[in-house]
């Protein structure tokens, strides 16, 4: 049941992009198109549930034991940006023409603060389901990392395939570009808003 609870909470209630505001700047600059922000969607899965799963091993076994806490953020940034690379070089040989298409939003997932924000959450942050709050072990640790990516990469398709629409009606000039889809991701985090009583 905690899992079903970890899961409904983070990809709709508290959604990343929608109801916590990181990962901002992928999600407006690669949501022109619905085939390039679903690539990016699965590259973003990818890290935030690989870089869970190594900074929370790192936390646990290194930084808690020889009380260096401190270096979280440096050491998870390094774990981050390595696992960037990786995926970078993984999709050039794979699917070139993803991987032209992601441009510079791809090595931008290095500073996406929703990786290092999901990273520091679940080291940080007490979880509380029914009547006690808790840590994460590592299972729910990842179940949470992979869900919240899940809500990432939702929230970008639902995005990309009302931005594809509005691309071909009719918009005021006053209201091309960036402020239609300011105006529509406000109106997205209302909708999410809707899910904010099913989980506490």
């Amino acid at each position: 049941m905690e899992y079903f609870l970890i899961i409904i909470s983070a990809i709709f209630v508290n959604n990343i992009v929608l109801a916590q505001f990181l990962g901002i700047c992928p999600f407006l600059g690669v949501s022109n198109k619905l085939s390039t922000a679903t690539g990016m969607s699965g590259a973003v899965c990818f890290v935030i549930t690989l870089a869970t799963l190594v900074t929370y091993l790192i936390n646990k076994y290194l930084l808690l034991p020889f009380n260096l806490e401190f270096l979280q953020t440096i050491a998870f940034i390094l774990v981050i940006a390595a696992l960037v690379q990786m995926v970078e070089i993984v999709l050039k040989k794979i699917s070139p023409s993803l991987y032209q298409a992601l441009g510079i939003f791809l090595p931008l997932i290095t500073t996406n603060c929703a990786v290092l924000g999901v990273a520091i959450n679940v080291v940080t942050k007490e979880f509380t389901f029914g009547q006690a709050a808790h840590m994460l072990n590592l299972g729910e640790s990842l179940v949470y990392a992979f869900a919240t990516s899940l809500g990432y990469g939702l929230a970008m398709v639902i995005f990309a395939g009302i931005r594809e629409h509005l691309s071909m009606n009719d918009v005021p000039k006053a209201f091309k570009g960036v402020p239609v889809a300011l105006i529509t991701v406000g109106i997205l985090a209302m909708a999410f808003m809707g899910f904010s009583g099913m989980v506490k």
